[in-house]
């Protein structure tokens, strides 16, 4: 009887251990299964135009732009899946823009990182629309009374502009896409790395078709200088920037006078009153500004240094930072690689 009750002891046991193992098996069969499986990328909708943009500011060494500008691209995207936009889960480091003085012979410079959203103050959804869920963010760069710059970023919606435009604005896309619409109905549609011009008096509509971000300077000039009864917005498109659409004008340079030996090219596409707006690069080499115009520019490609001759600051600029000076400023620019930047001139 002993012998036979030891047996079934074994077999109670031998099946109490299967019954264990097929059950473990069951459970972590699904684990094995999403662990092996391939997972699925989500594609997230971008253009060549910012990848390009992006690739130009990792070259820079030492550049910590590329992250964070990565980090706002991804809230973009994020963002096109609703009407409503998230801030980044990542906060970034506040960035503050450096300035030498409050005197006239000072200059204002900020990274891009100054203008990542974190940084941006919201201003909430837009009072008035006719389509989608609007809504402002933005941050100041500098302002001496007529002319200021800054940044601003918007999500999808459609508005009309009935009420004249009291300044003159100049932006430069970095992402996004819109259109601006003037009073006859012409629609002008513009993208990443298009220059975009408002002249004062315009009256149209706004649409916002991708979650815009840019960054502009407004020239407060007195009149409108536009002639004809109709106000146009003027969009320029990157390919306006490239070599073949320049001139030389390393000797009646339209920012700095004369560049000496230094090679320079410039193309002016909008010239209208006291406003100025173009393209400028350069070759590599160092050159004394004097007296130079009161100026703001993005730097689109390179590395430059500018100094300041009153005080001997001296600034680091690269791709995706953002230039304020002053009228008579006088200072050196030193071109280390070469360089390509927007610029808008308010004389």
């Amino acid at each position: 009887d002993s012998v036979h009750y030891t047996h079934k002891i074994k077999k109670s046991i031998t099946m109490v251990s299967s019954a264990l193992t097929t059950a473990a098996i069951a459970a972590i069969t699904p684990l094995m299964a999403t662990a092996f499986s391939p997972q699925v990328q989500v594609a997230r909708p971008s253009t060549t135009l910012g990848a390009s943009y992006l690739e130009s500011l990792s070259e820079t060494p030492g550049n910590v732009v590329p992250t964070q500008y990565k980090n706002y691209l991804d809230s973009l995207a994020s963002a096109q899946a609703g009407p409503t936009v998230a801030a980044p889960a990542a906060a970034a480091p506040v960035a503050a823009a450096e300035s030498t003085s409050s005197e006239s012979t000072g200059f204002c410079h900020a990274p891009f990182e100054y203008f990542h959203f974190d940084n941006l103050a919201s201003k909430g959804p837009r009072p008035v629309c006719d389509w989608g869920t609007p809504q402002d963010w933005s941050r100041k760069l500098a302002d001496d009374g007529v002319f200021r710059a800054g940044t601003w970023y918007c999500s999808e919606g459609g508005w009309e502009s009935p009420n004249g435009k009291g300044v003159t604005e100049v932006f430069y896309m970095v992402e996004g896409h819109g259109m601006l619409g003037d009073s006859d109905g012409t629609k002008h549609f513009f993208g990443p790395g298009d220059m975009v011009i408002i002249p004062k008096g315009h009256t149209g509509r706004w649409d916002v078709n991708a979650p815009i971000h840019k960054v502009w300077a407004v020239n407060a000039h007195e009149n409108v200088e536009e002639s004809g009864p109709i106000i146009r917005v003027q969009v320029d498109h990157y390919k306006d920037f490239s070599p073949e659409c320049l001139s030389d004008t390393s000797a009646n340079d339209p920012l700095y006078g004369n560049t000496g030996s230094v090679a320079s090219a410039s193309n002016t596409f909008y010239d209208v009153g006291p406003t100025k707006v173009g393209v400028w690069t350069s070759e590599p080499g160092s050159f004394e500004v004097a007296s130079g115009v009161r100026q703001w520019f993005h730097m689109l490609e390179g590395t430059m240094f500018i100094t300041d001759s009153s005080d001997g600051t001296s600034k680091r600029c690269v791709a995706g930072d953002t230039v304020m000076l002053p009228a008579g400023w006088s200072g050196y620019v030193d071109v280390v690689e070469p360089t390509k930047k927007v610029f808008t001139v308010a004389v």
